[in-house]
């Protein structure tokens, strides 16, 4: 079955025809990197890394490049970022950057997300803005006003052909406030001019300034990937204006000649009670702390149990049951690898229906290929899991090859390609077994509060608050959560 995949300037599933045969070009908006990243970031991250994930199974030579923005991005009130960020920690805009950007990585890293090919910094580019802004100017797509340059929507028809918007609707849905020197209320800025106590800024034709944020994306994808490359990604929330606004300018300054992405992949919400999470209505739990409540694999697993492109909503019940459902998973993983390390190399029998196990890897293909469906393709994994659950239970003598092949298939689809087989799993404790320790602990300590052994279940109590771990005494009896 041949992959497809939905694409939101078409809202059609269509097949995947790469620019270049044999590879992929894709291009993700990264951070805006003024704070620590919370789960919302990690529901786009994880699930456009499961995506180059599955292309590299395919077999398909990857180039990515997921841009870091550090100048540019305003706030509603018009105010970058990054100075906030600056002033805020009453740091220089730069340490701010590098300060997060280690934070970004960090969390990336935790989480299994693969590094992309190049993470350009927008800060890094201005010359090449500059040089993207003046030809817009010179082929009659923007004009500049007192030192800024904005982008004329009207020199476009075909503006909002991926939002669908009307330029009515762009007007009303701007989140800065509209500036009565603009031609049209709808044009954007390719080029700010910088306020006496703006710090962060750039010598231009137009005087000193910084780029707008939709520019910056256009320059550093195209500088990259080419004219056209295969993939844009990114979230959904960003389809207007930002990618609008990027299809718009780079068609422009090409000519109208090549189409800027083919397809375009964009990632629903994270929620919170059916709201999106975000930093500004502090609904919000960052990846650090998510990390220090649940392992990598369960927020992963978390995120690809539903698909990329709708919400998903996070609750603590919801988060806990993906650590359970990781838990059996990696139990039976070291099942089967406790196994192999018992079974001579040349083992004693061989099961007749190896060959069966391809039907949960077509399982998982078809899943996958049909818009990167991941959570029916956990479904086929769990459904594998459970076969090499019974085939273990029920034959005492399996060859080598056998136990090797199911192995094999756990590696490959739940390690490469969604990231949820650690490396060293035997090192690490499931949170099944987290769970059994505690309980036994508690009974423990019941009894010994029933003998009116005070001291010892003390002590019970005081070690596991060592720990992180909190124990609240009712009238039902004793329950605990994590510090």
């Amino acid at each position: 079955m041949a992959l497809k995949l939905y694409n939101y300037l078409t809202r059609e599933l269509e097949p995947f025809e790469p620019v270049e045969e044999g590879h992929v070009y894709m291009y993700v908006c990264g951070p805006t990197v003024y704070d620590h990243s919370h789960l919302g970031h990690a529901k786009t991250y994880v699930a456009m890394d499961a995506v180059v994930r599955y292309f590299k199974y395919l077999g398909y030579k990857v180039r990515y490049v997921r841009n870091l923005t550090d100048v540019g991005h305003l706030l509603s009130s018009g105010e970058d970022r990054i100075s906030r960020g600056a002033r805020r920690e009453r740091l220089d805009p730069m340490e701010v950057v590098d300060t997060y950007i280690k934070s970004f990585h960090d969390d990336m890293d935790a989480l299994g997300v693969l590094r992309p090919n190049i993470s350009p910094r927008a800060a890094c580019h201005v010359p090449e803005i500059i040089t993207w802004v003046q030809g817009l100017i010179e082929k009659g797509y923007a004009y500049e006003v007192n030192g800024n340059v904005y982008f004329s929507v009207a020199k476009v028809p075909e503006y909002g052909k991926l939002s669908h918007r009307n330029v009515d609707d762009m007007v009303a849905g701007a989140r800065i406030d509209i500036r009565d020197e603009k031609r049209d209320p709808a044009d954007f800025a390719l080029w700010k001019s910088a306020d006496p106590e703006h710090i962060m800024r750039w010598p231009s034709p137009w005087g000193e300034g910084y780029p707008g944020w939709h520019i910056e994306c256009s320059v550093m994808a195209s500088k990259y990937l080419g004219r056209t490359f295969d993939i844009h990604g990114g979230g959904l929330e960003n389809m207007f204006p930002h990618n609008d606004c990027e299809i718009a300018q780079s068609e422009a300054y090409h000519d109208g000649d090549d189409a800027f992405a083919k397809y375009w992949i964009l990632v629903g919400s994270l929620t919170v009670s059916s709201v999106k999470m975000s930093k500004s209505l502090g609904n919000f739990l960052t990846i650090k702390d998510a990390l220090s409540l649940y392992s990598p694999e369960a927020i992963r697993y978390f995120i690809l149990s539903g698909h990329y492109r709708g919400p998903v909503d996070f609750s603590r019940d919801a988060i806990q049951a993906a650590q359970r459902g990781i838990d059996r998973l990696h139990n039976t993983i070291r099942k089967l690898r406790r196994r192999i390390e018992r079974t001579p190399p040349a083992g004693t029998a061989v099961l007749a229906d190896v060959a069966g196990f391809k039907e949960y890897r077509d399982a998982f293909e078809r899943a996958m290929n049909e818009d990167f469906n991941t959570a029916q393709a956990l479904a086929a994994l769990f459904e594998f899991a459970k076969e090499v659950n019974r085939t273990l239970d029920e034959n005492d003598h399996l060859s080598m090859g056998t136990l090797s092949a199911m192995d094999k298939l756990f590696s490959e689809l739940a390690g490469d390609v969604l990231g949820i087989l650690p490396e060293n799993l035997e090192e690490r404790v499931g949170g099944e077994t987290i769970e059994g320790l505690v309980s036994l602990l508690l009974d423990l300590r019941q009894e010994y509060r029933a003998a009116k052994e005070w001291s010892k279940a003390d002590a019970i109590r005081s070690r596991l608050s060592e720990l992180g771990i909190v124990l609240e005494d009712t009238a039902e009896g004793s329950s605990w959560h994590l510090a």
